[in-house]
């Protein structure tokens, strides 16, 4: 890969993750179970971190991204906002989170289908790994359809 295909790759993380940032936050902002406020709170400021390092690589390449999130992303968050006003709760949210990380997943498995340099491919493996994980927590949660603070009494 050349300087600015990488570059490229690089923004289209970034905003990946801002997306994420945001969308968590947003999320963490509409659902009532406590714990899943917490954990998206958590994987928000994960994102953040994301963000933080993917534009460190740019940077270190000579370039300052872009680090707003995506019409497509804004538009993702209103909608599932939008269903969360007309009282149709968690459970919605869940989908609409399980969407969201559908779309990151599929990024960071593109971006590792590419030819990376050996420190980045690195560093977007790491973050891959996180990624797939908190789709797939999300997934398991919203697959249950039970209340986060009820998950003890049937685990």
């Amino acid at each position: 890969m050349d300087r600015k295909e990488i570059l490229d790759l690089l923004q289209e993380l970034i905003q990946t993750c801002k997306d994420g940032e945001t969308g968590y936050a947003h999320a963490a902002g509409v659902v009532e179970d406590v714990k899943l406020k917490a954990y998206f709170s958590e994987e928000s400021l994960e994102r953040a971190r994301f963000v933080q390092d993917l534009k460190n690589e740019a940077q270190r390449l000579g370039e300052a991204p872009d680090t707003s999130p995506s019409v497509a992303g804004t538009l993702h968050r209103v909608w599932f906002e939008a269903k969360a006003d007309v009282g149709l709760g968690d459970q919605s949210v869940l989908n609409s989170v399980e969407q969201g990380e559908d779309s990151a997943k599929k990024a960071y498995q593109q971006a590792l289908a590419r030819d990376l340099p050996a420190d980045l491919r690195q560093m977007i493996q790491i973050q891959n790994k996180s990624v797939v994980a908190a789709h797939d927590y999300v997934r398991d949660l919203r697959d249950k359809k039970v209340p986060v603070s009820e998950q003890k009494k049937i685990a």
